[in-house]
């Protein structure tokens, strides 16, 4: 009996370890990148699934400021 839960315990630690952003684990978000002129939108990237250390990273960057064009990371 023990040796059943052993395994059973295993093939779980295991298709854990094997599955996509969606682990238990880790932290994932949709990201875009949105371009502002005064407020209004006039550019954005499609949506793209961020985890780890890719979302870490994307989270710290501030917005970029260039006259009245503001470029920024929107995470979801």
């Amino acid at each position: 009996m023990k040796r059943i839960v052993l395994y059973a315990a295993g093939f779980i630690l295991m298709a854990i370890s094997l599955s996509s952003c969606e682990s238990l684990f880790q932290n994932c978000k949709l990201c875009k990148q949105v371009t502002y002129d005064d407020g209004d939108i006039i550019n954005q990237t499609s949506e793209t699934e961020y985890c780890g250390a890719d979302l870490t990273i994307i989270l710290a960057t501030p917005p970029v400021v260039v006259g009245s064009l503001t470029t920024q990371w929107e995470c979801r």
